[in-house]
């Protein structure tokens, strides 16, 4: 997991070395993320949790970038009354941005999410908690908005799209709706 971490540490930033530095922005960014399961009979409700991790932009043009991200991000389920199910992901989503304007711009990408820890937490504390079986790769497509409120301070909002199975029987995937607050160094 450590060697997966450092790998993944340098796509995102290591890259920048051999670009000029007035076209690279490095930055953090946290938020909500409104998470669901989807697939199945069972009816879930979304389970509010977060996301925080950071990114560099390329800058390609005056129009276009780059944004590779290395995020820690919880995402999961709850089943009111009864469970929540809490999946951990490192999560290195590519976003290609549009500007739209020179505050607005338009994003989407693949993501690739590797498993860091799985829980289903059950309401009746006579039930241990428990793992989930979750599987240890999930693949995503995200689209979504940006916008600049200063030349540092932005925010975002992004949906990512399960390609990929969580679980099978039934086949479950992820579906996460995330709001972000950044800031560029």
């Amino acid at each position: 997991m450590k060697k997966l971490l450092l790998l993944s540490t340098f796509v995102v930033f290591g890259l920048s070395t051999s670009i000029k530095a007035q076209n690279v922005d490095f930055g953090i960014k946290t938020g909500l993320n409104m998470a669901n399961l989807t697939g199945g009979d069972a009816d879930r409700n979304n389970l509010f949790s977060f996301h925080v991790g950071g990114f560099t932009e390329f800058k390609i043009s005056d129009t276009f970038s780059l944004q590779p991200e290395l995020l820690y991000t919880r995402q999961g389920s709850e089943v009111e009354n009864s469970l929540k199910v809490k999946v951990d992901y490192l999560a290195i989503p590519v976003m290609a941005k549009y500007y739209l304007t020179e505050k607005l711009s338009l994003e989407a990408g693949p993501q690739l999410s590797f498993l860091i820890n799985d829980k289903a937490e059950f309401d009746d504390s006579a039930i241990p908690d428990a793992e989930t079986d979750a599987s240890s790769f999930d693949f995503g497509l995200n689209i979504g908005l940006g916008y600049a409120i200063t030349s540092n301070v932005f925010t975002q909002a992004r949906y990512n799209y399960g390609v990929t199975t969580v679980a099978e029987n039934p086949d479950i995937k992820n579906s996460v709706f995330q709001i972000s607050l950044g800031y560029k160094f």
